[in-house]
C-alpha cells in the first residue's frame, strides 16, 4: 500500500501489458500510479488527481499527450514528463526533448531502468531522497528490482537479463493470458524479427529455472491456442499443455 507521501504517477498509455508492467514496478512505497488510455482521460485525471510525474506514450501523438498532462502551447509544464517511445533513434529522442519532455525511455524497457528514470526525474523536480521499496512480491516470487535478484521458495534464481524481463512481463500481468505476439513485443520489441518459436523456447528455459512443472504450474501456465498466463499458485493437473 502506498504511503501518504507517495509520489503520484500518471501513466498515459493504452497497452495493458505496458501499463501493468509500469504499475508492478512503481506501486511500492515511494510511488503510486493511475493510468489513462487516452489524452482526454489523462486530462481529466490530471485535473482531479494532481500527479507529480507523468509517464506518457509518445506514440499516441506528441502534441495531444503532452497537452493532456499540462504542457501548454507556450512550452510550460506543470509536472515533469517521462516519454515512452518504440523508436530509439537519436532524431526521435531529440524531437521529444524539443517538445518539452524531461527524459525518454525506449520500449521495451527493463523495470529497473524505469524505476531509476522516475526516481531521478522526481528528485530533480522536487528535491529530497526517496524511500523507494525495491523488493516486490508476486505470489511466491520476490523480485528485487534494483539489485536484479529473484527468489522463489527462499532460493535465489540465476536468471539472465532476458529471463528477468520475461518474468517481469508475465508477473505484471498475473492472471491475464498474454499471446505470443504480446510477449514478443513487450520483451524483444515490435521491430524484432524472431524465430517462430523464440517465445516458447524462452518460456521453457524460464520454467526450468523456476522449477515449474508445466503439468501442475505454480508460475507459468500455458493456455492452449492463446498463449501464457502467470499464476501465483498451482492450478492443478491438466490446466496447461505444452
Amino acid at each position: 500500500m502506498a504511503s501518504a507521501k507517495a509520489r503520484r504517477v500518471l501513466v498515459l498509455a493504452d497497452e495493458p501489458v505496458i501499463v501493468d508492467l509500469i504499475a508492478l514496478t512503481l506501486n511500492h512505497g515511494a510511488f503510486v500510479t493511475r493510468d489513462a488510455p487516452s489524452p482526454e482521460a489523462a486530462r481529466e485525471l490530471a485535473a482531479e488527481w494532481r500527479p507529480h510525474v507523468a509517464v506518457v506514450d509518445m506514440d499516441l501523438g506528441a502534441p495531444s499527450v503532452l497537452h493532456a498532462v499540462g504542457r501548454g502551447a507556450s512550452g510550460t509544464r506543470t509536472i515533469p514528463v517521462l516519454a515512452l517511445s518504440r523508436r530509439g533513434d537519436l532524431k526521435r529522442k531529440l524531437q521529444a526533448f524539443d517538445q518539452g519532455v524531461d527524459d525518454v525511455l525506449t520500449v521495451p524497457f527493463s523495470p529497473e531502468e524505469l524505476l531509476a528514470r522516475v526516481v531521478v526525474i522526481t528528485r530533480r523536480a522536487y528535491g529530497g531522497g526517496s524511500d523507494r521499496v525495491s523488493t516486490i512480491r508476486v505470489g511466491e516470487i520476490e523480485i528485487d528490482i534494483l539489485n536484479r535478484m529473484v527468489t522463489a521458495g527462499g532460493s535465489t534464481l540465476h536468471l539472465t537479463g532476458l529471463d528477468q524481463s520475461l518474468l517481469y512481463v508475465l508477473a505484471a500481468n498475473a492472471g491475464r493470458v498474454l499471446s505470443r505476439d504480446e510477449i514478443l513485443d513487450a520483451v524483444w520489441g515490435p521491430d524484432f524479427i524472431a524465430e517462430s518459436n523464440i517465445v516458447d523456447r524462452h518460456i521453457r528455459v524460464l520454467r526450468a529455472k523456476l522449477q515449474n512443472d508445466w503439468r501442475k504450474p505454480r508460475y507459468i501456465a500455458t493456455v492452449p491456442g492463446r498463449g501464457y498466463k502467470f499464476v501465483a499458485t498451482s492450478e492443478g493437473e491438466g490446466s496447461a499443455v505444452h
